[in-house]
């Protein structure tokens, strides 16, 4: 894979996402832990990222958190199957820890499922702090939490 552009976020990106969503995840479904509200009420913490082509490759959305100014949420990242491995997931998130900590972040925190692998591995490449929450979003909803300072 080529070169990789980010750029904002736009509402209607959101049909592109979700067309992709399931499949990018392997089959699983994925589409109703991604609301529209992300595209259109957090895109000043989101990007999409395209190919030399033009294609979306990639996406991140987070937010600063509301309740701790020092913290700031990614609620959600994906790239493409055919471009993982090539840095999109890397280039995504270095975007992402740059932005937050421009407006006083210190840390970033975010979570996915315990069946999810790949994303454990992904998150430690980076840097982030691994661990299991049993229960964390009701019973029998474990996940694994991934916290990094900047």
């Amino acid at each position: 894979m080529g070169e990789v552009t980010l750029r904002p976020i736009e509402p209607g990106d959101y049909e592109r996402v979700i067309a992709r969503l399931d499949h990018w995840w392997g089959g699983r479904t994925m589409t109703a832990s991604l609301p529209r509200l992300f595209f259109d009420h957090f895109s000043d913490t989101a990007r999409i990222a395209v190919d030399e082509q033009g294609e979306m490759v990639g996406f991140i959305v987070g937010f600063r958190s509301q309740a701790d100014s020092s913290t700031a949420y990614v609620h959600f990242v994906g790239v493409a199957p055919e471009a993982r491995g090539s840095d999109v997931g890397r280039t995504l998130y270095e975007w992402f820890f740059s932005h937050v900590a421009a407006h006083g972040c210190t840390r970033v925190k975010c979570l996915t499922s315990v069946v999810n692998t790949g994303s454990v591995a992904f998150h430690r490449a980076l840097g982030f702090s691994v661990r299991e929450a049993r229960d964390h979003d009701g019973p029998g909803q474990h996940k694994m939490l991934f916290e990094r300072a900047l």
